[in-house]
């Protein structure tokens, strides 16, 4: 049975090798990053985040607006975040570091030095705290890492949209760092061939069970989709939904994979977010929302399985690292490695359109792509 493929320019010989180039050369800049909840981010707090390798401090003012900023004191390097939110008359909410008690407001700027005297005329205000546009969207906080860390533009995009944010809160968290550069957690994700071997379970599939599959991609912003679809008769979980689902999975940049479930009128959205900790580290936060009725009953099922399958993908990172020590070639085959160039050429094509100064083109076409699993 031929495929139908409309992107045979992307198509190379099955023994084709990735090039070593693509993989730990650098993190996607200019960009939103996925840091907490909102719910998890209270008044008043601090908390220290890691971002490819850099300290940020996300924090809430008791007023409500989250703000971030680099996480060391300029003074004597003490993290911020082990200090405190407090309010003084003229400096409005500040920062307060643990160390000698120098405050900054949430955009960085040095408010007062406690241990000046009157004829001391330090200009506290030339101190500043690098720091990083925060925004809050469908519940979520999200960090923009900047190119040009000594810059003070605006982001010119916004965080993406995820459809089927219903339901109210999230109705399950799950997250684990893997011991990886965030480009082969990517490629893990998207990897459609692994199921039967990795994620072995009784209420999932089996290695016994293969079939061939073949699903139409599309692009779509900073990314593509596998386009709704009836789910594989192979993955069990799915029937626990009921009626006829139709699912559809995108990834976008950087680090986004969301699969949105639609059973008659309610709504399923499984969202991933990569976040780079640092260049062998990237945090996994799954998530969940939805209106369907088996959130209220089979939570504590979904929950162990959405564990036992990060378990299983950290398992396999942690085998994967044994050879990508050696640093060797990797050989990336049409269909089921498909999914994975994208992503090198989306990457590639992002980091050339900022260095240029031009608008993204998005290099994926449509096709339908084949494998087995």
């Amino acid at each position: 049975m031929p495929a139908a493929d409309s992107a045979s320019a992307l198509t190379t010989a099955p023994d084709a090798k990735a090039p070593p180039s693509a993989f730990g050369k650098g993190f996607v800049l200019d960009a939103w990053y996925f840091v907490a909840l909102s719910r998890d981010v209270a008044p008043g707090s601090l908390k220290r985040h890691e971002l490819m390798g850099e300290p940020v401090l996300v924090g809430r003012t008791k007023a409500g607006a989250v703000y971030g900023m680099r996480d060391i004191c300029p003074h004597r390097a003490a993290p911020l975040s082990a200090g405190r939110l407090v309010e003084h008359p003229g400096e409005g909410e500040t920062v307060e570091c643990c160390y000698h008690g120098w405050r900054f407001r949430p955009d960085g700027v040095c408010a007062a030095i406690p241990s000046l005297v009157e004829d001391q005329a330090y200009e506290a205000g030339r101190i500043r705290v690098r720091s990083y546009p925060v925004v809050e969207s469908q519940g979520m906080v999200f960090v923009w890492m900047r190119s040009d860390p000594r810059s003070d533009a605006a982001p010119d995009h916004a965080p993406p949209v995820f459809p089927g944010v219903v339901g109210g809160e999230a109705k399950l968290v799950e997250a684990m760092d893997f011991d990886s550069h965030i480009d082969h957690a990517v490629v893990g994700l998207m990897d459609p061939a692994h199921g039967p071997y990795v994620h072995q379970q009784w209420w999932w599939r089996s290695a016994h069970s293969m079939h061939e599959k073949a699903k139409a991609f599309e692009p779509r912003p900073e990314g593509f989709a596998m386009v709704r679809h009836a789910p594989s008769s192979n993955s069990r979980a799915y029937r626990i939904l009921g009626g006829a689902p139709a699912t559809e999975i995108t990834f976008r940049l950087p680090g986004y994979r969301w699969e949105h479930i639609l059973v008659g009128e309610r709504q399923v959205l499984a969202l991933t977010c990569l976040t780079p900790v640092t260049e062998t580290k990237t945090r996994i936060t799954q998530i969940f929302w939805s209106d369907h009725w088996v959130f209220g009953i089979a939570k504590p099922f979904l929950r162990m399985g959405v564990r036992a399958f990060l378990k299983q993908d950290g398992g396999m990172v942690n085998l994967q690292n044994e050879g990508l020590r050696y640093d060797p070639a990797l050989i990336w085959i049409d269909d089921a490695d498909r999914q994975a160039k994208w992503y090198q050429q989306l990457k590639r094509e992002w980091i050339k359109s900022r260095a240029e100064g031009r608008s993204f083109q998005n290099p994926v076409q449509a096709a339908v792509l084949m494998w087995k699993s």
